[in-house]
């Protein structure tokens, strides 16, 4: 049994530690700027449907926008990233500051200024969450994960509260305020953050040719694409609860901002709970059964909330999705992260955020329509309805358990010394890999290079195939193609410790004593050029004119 990492092991890590704690403001802010928007269009807007779409407008851009995050995360320093985002949303809420200070603020104004601040957050995500793994060692990546959301949490469970009052108080202005100033202490973090970037000879890749990489990655991850899924289904159905909350406080309970503030508190607190009891829950129970539960959860508590007319009673309630939703998001965090090497850790983060921040912005729409149409608590039923639906698609598409594998790179591949010069940008560059496999292992053989096939594609070759010879059946060629030498280079370096583990045993089955055959290719027409079949041309004309 794999011995039990302390839940504050990354606390040793100082780096990781003044980032977590400068993290703890900005989300408080946050949380306050939050409660602030979301109770200014109650006020200035009578539409369920528009209170809903404050949740929708910040979830959006994260669902549009992070898959290039991703590819900049994983091509580019990430602290310069995170910084550029930061000042980002700092210039912005000192704007919508302003904006409300002086009562400009209409609706969709007020859509507009939550949009932008969303639009930062896509951009800082995969690249904060990517760094998690290069600031704390792989053993205890699941607990920094876990301390993330703790942190996010604790500041739920005090910063709606203390928003609902600072807008009792002093008006949302003053909560727009409180956010701005609350990025200044994560700035000056990442300022003092001393990135270390590895070297590589390698061109960066392109931003078409790294999301196309990230594409395949996840396309060929079997695994991940569940998890994707699952997490759609999730931010899809639970965001029901946040998105409806302000109208929840406003018209089922009659209550005011401090009490949607309370509410929101509640919820924080009930986070925090299940954060405290993450690393206990995962030993007790699967990760499936963990994503069951917290469907089952929110279900529950959802009802309960449609139906109560009490604030305490609500409040109570929202303890249970709280920790269900910290369960669930960390899970699925850390499931993304523990199955994806370090090459392309931030685009699959980010296909995680698009999937569930997709599910959120199109939740919290859909919610905030069915409570305008048929009411609150109608909507908060059929919400729940949906809850149960993602708990029972477990049954066919259940989460993978928290996997081991030694996703680090095999580093074995040695770039060959070549005749031809060529550049890295040169190409198209073909492979044709030779084995001798006797008719008895042909079976596993095929086996073997079914899961190598999947491998390759996965790493950014193209037009695989595998042929067997006509004459010699006991010769097997596999062949597939990179758009350049780079390419090739880049698709052997992303080979991983668990991969080589296929490469070993297809190599056991070659009876060949020096091993496969490797041929590489720069692929060339023999066409003749456009110039040349102009001169054929010519000449074959004169040639009968004559």
């Amino acid at each position: 049994m794999p011995q039990r990492v302390s839940p504050l092991a990354p606390f040793r890590h100082q780096t990781f530690r003044t980032i977590w704690i400068a993290s703890i403001s900005s989300n408080f802010g946050g949380l306050i700027q939050a409660v602030g928007a979301a109770w200014m269009m109650t006020a200035i807007s009578s539409s369920e449907n528009m209170v809903a779409l404050v949740q929708s407008s910040t979830a959006l851009p994260i669902m549009l926008f992070s898959l290039i995050a991703g590819a900049l995360a994983d091509n580019y320093n990430r602290r310069t990233i995170m910084l550029t985002a930061q000042g980002f949303m700092l210039a912005v809420s000192l704007l919508l500051t302003v904006f409300a200070f002086f009562g400009l603020l209409s609706p969709w104004l007020l859509l507009t200024f939550t949009f932008l601040i969303g639009c930062g957050t896509a951009l800082n995500n995969p690249s904060w969450q990517a760094s998690v793994g290069d600031l704390v060692p792989r053993e205890v990546l699941p607990a920094a994960v876990t301390l993330n959301s703790v942190g996010f949490n604790i500041t739920r469970s005090l910063g709606p509260a203390v928003g609902g009052a600072i807008v009792a108080a002093f008006g949302a202005a003053a909560a727009f305020a409180v956010n701005a100033c609350s990025y200044l202490a994560l700035i000056f973090a990442l300022f003092r953050w001393k990135l270390e970037t590895p070297d590589s000879k390698l061109p960066r890749e392109t931003m078409a040719r790294a999301l196309s990489a990230g594409f395949g990655y996840v396309a060929m991850s079997p695994k991940l694409l569940n998890v994707l899924f699952r997490a759609l289904l999730f931010g899809l159905s639970a965001s029901a609860i946040l998105a409806l909350l302000p109208l929840v406080a406003r018209d089922l309970v009659a209550g005011g901002p401090l009490t949607y503030g309370v509410m929101l508190g509640a919820f924080g607190v009930g986070a925090v709970g299940g954060a405290m009891l993450n690393a206990r829950l995962r030993e007790m129970f699967s990760s499936e059964m963990i994503v069951r539960i917290s469907f089952i959860g929110f279900a529950a508590s959802s009802v309960v909330a449609s139906l109560s007319s009490s604030t305490w009673m609500t409040a109570l309630v929202l303890l249970v999705p709280g920790a269900c939703w910290v369960l669930a998001l960390s899970l699925f965090n850390t499931t993304v992260q523990l199955s994806t090497p370090r090459w392309v850790v931030g685009r699959a983060l980010s296909f995680y955020q698009t999937a569930a921040f997709g599910g959120i912005a199109v939740g919290s729409w859909v919610w905030g329509y069915l409570a305008e149409e048929y009411g609150v608590s109608t909507s908060l039923m059929l919400a729940s309805l949906v809850m149960v639906l993602g708990a029972a698609v477990g049954w066919k598409l259940w989460l993978p358990s928290l996997e081991t594998l030694n996703l680090d790179p095999a580093n074995t591949f040695r770039e060959p010394s070549l005749r031809l010069d060529l550049q890295p940008r040169s190409g198209p560059i073909v492979l044709l890999i030779d084995y001798t496999i006797h008719e008895e292992n042909v079976a596993e053989f095929l086996t073997l290079m079914s899961e190598r096939r999947r491998i390759r594609i996965r790493d950014g070759a193209r037009q695989w195939a595998l042929m067997r010879d006509l004459e010699n059946p006991d010769i097997w060629t596999e062949t597939y193609h990179t758009a350049t030498w780079a390419d090739y280079v880049r698709h052997n370096q992303r080979r991983t410790q668990a991969d080589a583990e296929v490469w070993k045993r297809i190599r056991e089955l070659h009876a060949g004593g020096e091993g496969p055959r490797v041929h590489r290719m720069i692929e060339r027409q023999a066409i003749p050029p456009h110039d040349a079949l102009d001169d054929v041309f010519h000449k074959t004309s004169l040639d009968l004119h004559h």
